[in-house]
């Protein structure tokens, strides 16, 4: 059975209605499983930076923790904000030594201390599976870049343009071919993949409950169609469906619909 790890993490986005993560989360837990959800007990508290570049470090740290206690081969975590998916990939069971990793995100999310514009680690995160950045923080050993794969990264800063050229890019019209994504994992010759899904990596017109919205994304049947035909290649290590942030109960309900179809896609 599919396990639902829900990690209603905000402390790692850079949005002024960051909480709102929080409210995204409990409403995609009410359509999973009761039996199959382990909801953690997150700090509500923003935290302290503890002398480095990012922000809410302390925060961050003991979320790190509590995912690590209860992490389990193939589950799905529910953020929160997308840093969520590195905490899940230090705790993997059985290390990260044969994983790829799939990056469905609108932003690449390659920053550092250093360049980040705004200290939060979400904008860090998957340079922190790279294992660079904050060290209390970066998986170690991090995921090589030949075993990376981005998917609709549509709205890179210019401080992250040279590292995701050094990336395998899918574009949003690459998932036109329904093959792409699982050609592109299988050539890292990874034995299993983890998925990575932050929300607004579909477009504004599929789903209004993000902070950053960004025009001309996927359509959740494409992006969905694409993930299960990476399943039938190689098996999933785990995923995260990350990112969202209704602004009203109105708005989550007429999100779930393209929410519930990537659940199915992952579990």
């Amino acid at each position: 059975m599919v396990r639902f790890l829900v990690v209603p993490q905000w402390q790692g986005s850079p949005a002024p209605r960051a909480m709102l993560l929080v409210d995204g989360a409990s409403a995609i837990t009410g359509d999973l499983p009761r039996a199959a959800t382990t909801v953690l007990d997150v700090p509500v508290e923003a935290g302290e930076s503890l002398g480095t570049g990012v922000r809410r470090l302390s925060a961050l740290l003991r979320t790190r923790e509590l995912v690590t206690e209860h992490a389990a081969a193939g589950m799905v975590v529910i953020g929160g904000d997308c840093s969520v998916t590195v905490a899940a990939l230090a705790a993997l069971p059985g290390g990260t030594d044969d994983v790829a990793v799939v990056w469905c995100d609108a932003h690449p999310d390659l920053h550092t201390p250093e360049s980040s514009p705004s200290g939060a680690f979400s904008g860090m995160a998957l340079r922190a599976v790279l294992g660079e950045g904050e060290r209390q923080l970066v998986l170690s050993p991090g995921i090589p870049r030949g075993r990376v794969v981005t998917v609709g990264v549509r709205t890179p800063d210019d401080d992250e343009v040279e590292q995701l050229d050094r990336l395998t890019r899918l574009s949003v019209a690459d998932l036109d071919r329904v093959d792409a994504l699982a050609e592109a994992v299988a050539a890292t010759g990874a034995s299993r993949v983890w998925v990575h899904i932050d929300v607004d990596v579909l477009d504004p017109a599929e789903l209004v409950g993000v902070s950053s919205p960004a025009p001309f994304g996927a359509g959740p049947a494409a992006l969905g169609a694409a993930i299960r035909r990476l399943r039938e290649r190689v098996p999933l290590a785990g995923a995260t469906i990350s990112g969202f942030a209704p602004r009203t109960p109105a708005d989550a309900v007429d999100d779930l619909g393209a929410l519930l179809r990537l659940v199915g896609a992952v579990a």
